[in-house]
């Protein structure tokens, strides 16, 4: 996209791409602007971003922050940080700097790295850990791991019996049929103000009214971008949705499920790999070996990413057959029923603008781009940021495996494996993990894989396995069944989710 249509100030009047700014264009926008606030913003362990506030007292003290960061206490952020060797560092990322739209008084904003007491990038950040798993995926394939977000979220609120929507019949509603298109045209102006790379946004299926309340299901989707710059994206997108909630009196959730059958909200992640620029999912109009080598990936991998996806008990009410998530170990073509989709590209090579416009005189868009594969799986519940290094070292591990073309071949299917004629087809499949429990068991399995070239922490992983195990969820979904009142009151426990 042009800088041209960027809503973002700092880039119009500092006139460069955000990658490209320094600390020299930071203070002079501060300066003209008169900018008297700045908040580091950082996510912890619970996947949410802090925020610490500063006034500028004057120049010094300016060029004292940005260039030195500021303590704080790991230990509060990190379970896995001692308290008595809890000191950390939070250093600016000059390119993630934003204005922040919520703030009375003219504030910039940035997300920060984490470093130790001897200077070091912090190695079980989730920041970093993704940043490493990053260029782990470079340094073995040669390619740019790339990834994009479909964020689904609910939003709830008294009852509205005027033009009524119909019972999960919400997708790509319209008002007056759904209620908060508005808003989520607010919540997508002000994601794209602090940077984000938007597609599109809309309604969703999963809209119902329970006890005098209606619950309507949204999305906002992102385009694909560098993955480390797509966690970023994702984790201030819930931040800013939260807080104009907030602002507008609306209760808002990620959870995973909210009652019994009825769709719950997902985060579907979709990934590409670039070369030079160039995407390389598809060769000659077709999936290419390398998309289908990082699918196997994805396949082998598949059990254990739901440690980092799907983070607590409601997730696994969600991963039952029937409910828009998938359950089996799978993949496919334009297939909703499987674990990793390949959407429909345009690979077709028809003009379909001058088709759909005949005074449109005909021409040739390089549509390769446009090509994605998604992961199914993961929901609200995530810390995206170790979610998406899972996911970077299970597409990696896809091109470490010497028969990754086998397993591609073994996984896919063109079926709906839900229906019965397809059973044989189901019974041979693999299952995803049902508790977080048995995620935990999955991911102490497969955990060498992560840990490889220093990517996951050990201590990291100890502490995701040790968190997961702590729920003791091993039999919860046999024991609550289609118990409503019982669900509702698991959702309310983890509403606040990732």
């Amino acid at each position: 996209m042009s800088d041209n249509y960027s809503m973002r100030s700092l880039v119009d009047e500092i006139g460069k791409a955000p990658k490209d700014f320094t600390k020299k264009d930071i203070i002079k926008f501060i300066r003209d602007n008169e900018i008297r606030h700045i908040n580091f913003q950082y996510p912890a362990g619970d996947g949410r971003l802090k925020t610490l506030n500063f006034v500028i007292n004057d120049g010094d003290y300016l060029e004292e922050i940005l260039s030195c960061g500021e303590r704080v206490d790991g230990s509060s952020l990190f379970p896995f940080i001692e308290a008595n060797n809890s000191d950390l560092y939070v250093v600016p990322k000059f390119r993630t700097a934003y204005m922040d739209p919520f703030c009375e008084l003219p504030t910039l904003n940035f997300l920060c790295s984490f470093f130790n007491k001897d200077g070091n990038p912090l190695e079980s950040s989730p920041e970093y850990t993704l940043h490493k798993a990053c260029e782990a995926f470079k340094k073995t394939t040669g390619m740019e791991f790339q990834a994009m977000g479909e964020l689904e979220y609910y939003v709830i609120a008294g009852d509205d019996e005027a033009y009524p929507a119909v019972d999960q019949k919400g997708y790509h509603e319209s008002a007056p049929y759904a209620k908060f298109g508005e808003f989520r045209q607010l919540c997508m102006n002000y994601i794209a103000r602090t940077g984000g790379q938007i597609k599109y946004g809309h309604s969703e299926v999963g809209n119902f009214a329970l006890d005098g309340k209606i619950y309507e299901q949204n999305e906002i989707e992102f385009l694909p971008v560098n993955a480390e710059e797509a966690a970023e994206q994702l984790t201030v997108a819930k931040w800013i949705i939260r807080n104009l909630a907030y602002q507008e009196g609306l209760d808002v959730t990620f959870a995973p499920k909210i009652t019994v059958g009825k769709a719950g909200s997902g985060l579907h992640v979709h990934f590409r790999v670039v070369k030079d620029g160039f995407n390389q999912m598809l060769k000659d109009g077709v999936l290419s070996d390398d998309a289908k080598r990082a699918i196997a990936g994805m396949m082998t991998l598949a059990p254990s990413i739901t440690a980092f996806g799907n983070t607590n008990p409601t997730s696994y009410f969600r991963l039952v057959p029937h409910q828009e998530a998938p359950t089996n170990v799978c993949w496919g073509d334009r297939n909703r029923s499987v674990l990793v989709r390949v959407p429909l590209g345009w690979t077709a090579k028809k003009d379909l603008c001058s088709q759909a416009n005949p005074g449109e005189p005909s021409a040739q868009y390089d549509t390769t781009q446009k090509q994605t594969v998604e992961m199914r799986s993961p929901d609200g519940s995530a810390n995206v940021y170790l979610l998406i290094a899972g996911l970077a070292v299970a597409a990696r591990y896809g091109f470490e495996m010497a028969d990754s073309l086998d397993v591609a071949a073994k996984t896919y299917v063109n079926v709906n494996i839900h229906k019965a004629e397809n059973a044989d087809i189901l019974n041979r499949l693999s299952v995803l993990p049902d508790s977080c429990e048995a995620s935990a068991e999955c991911l102490e399995k497969q955990r060498d894989i992560y840990e490889k070239y220093g990517v996951f922490a050990p201590a990291m992983i100890d502490g995701i396995i040790d968190g997961l195990k702590a729920f003791g969820d091993r039999t919860l979904r046999k024991d609550i069944g289609n118990d409503q009142a019982k669900i509702l009151a698991l959702v309310e426990k983890y509403f606040h989710c990732g």
